[in-house]
C-alpha cells in the first residue's frame, strides 16, 4: 500500500501549470472534501504557490435554497465562458442577507485557476477539470471543525447542512475520481495518489514547505 509523503506546494505547483488545458486555455483545478476539511486554505495556499493563480470559493455559488443544485448556473456564468477562453463574471451569495448582491466578480481565464468547494468535482464539472484534489478527512472531524469554527449561532444551519451533504456525495460522490488525496499534517501537507489511479506517476516529492 502506498505511504503518504509530503507534499511540497511548489512543486505541485509546477506540475499544475505543465498539464494540458481542460477549459478553453485553463487548467482548471477542483479542490473537493467534506465541510470543514481545509479545502479554502489549501487552495490558497496553492494558489500563492502558483503566483496568485485565481480562486473560486463555491460558497459564493451556492445558496440556502441550492446547497448542491447549482450546476446549471456555474456551467453558464463560469465554465462556458472559460471554455470561449473570456472572463467569467458571477454574483456572489451573502449568506447573512440570503441574496445575490454586490458587483460581479470575475474569473479571468488564467493559465491555472481553482475552485474550491464541496462538490466542485461533481461529475458534471469532471469533464472541464486538469486534476481533481481531494482533502482526506474525514466527515465528522470535518464538521466538528466547521461548527467549532462557525460557532452555536450556525448550529442550525450544520445540521442541515450535514444532511444536504451526505445526501450529495451518496448520489454524486467525488472522493472515488479524485487524482490525488491531500491531508494536512502540522508542517504542511502529505498526499497519497488518488482512487483515480491518475496521480502520483512522476511526481517529484520533497519535504514540506
Amino acid at each position: 500500500m502506498d505511504q503518504p509523503r509530503r507534499l511540497d506546494l511548489r512543486r505541485l505547483a509546477g506540475e499544475l501549470a505543465g498539464l494540458p488545458p481542460s477549459c478553453g486555455p485553463v487548467r482548471l483545478i477542483a479542490v473537493d472534501g467534506h465541510a470543514g476539511s481545509g479545502k479554502s486554505t489549501f487552495a490558497e495556499r496553492l494558489a500563492a504557490a502558483l503566483g496568485g493563480a485565481p480562486v473560486l470559493h463555491l460558497d459564493d455559488i451556492a445558496s440556502h435554497d441550492e446547497l448542491f443544485a447549482w450546476t446549471d448556473r456555474f456551467r453558464a456564468q463560469v465554465l462556458d465562458p472559460l471554455h470561449r477562453g473570456e472572463v467569467a463574471r458571477f454574483h456572489s451569495y451573502d449568506w447573512i442577507s440570503r441574496r445575490f448582491a454586490g458587483p460581479a466578480r470575475e474569473l479571468p481565464p488564467a493559465p491555472v485557476a481553482l475552485i474550491e468547494g464541496v462538490g466542485a468535482g461533481r461529475r458534471d464539472l469532471r469533464p472541464s477539470l486538469a486534476r481533481l484534489l481531494w482533502m482526506e478527512r474525514g466527515a465528522a472531524e470535518s464538521w466538528a471543525r466547521g461548527r467549532h469554527r462557525d460557532g452555536p449561532a450556525q448550529s442550525a444551519f450544520w445540521d442541515g447542512w450535514t444532511v444536504a451533504e451526505t445526501r450529495h456525495f451518496e448520489a454524486d460522490p467525488s472522493r472515488p475520481y479524485a487524482d490525488t488525496l491531500v491531508r494536512e499534517c502540522p508542517e504542511g501537507y502529505e498526499w497519497l495518489p488518488g482512487p483515480a489511479g491518475t496521480a502520483g506517476q512522476n511526481h517529484v516529492v520533497t519535504e514540506c514547505d
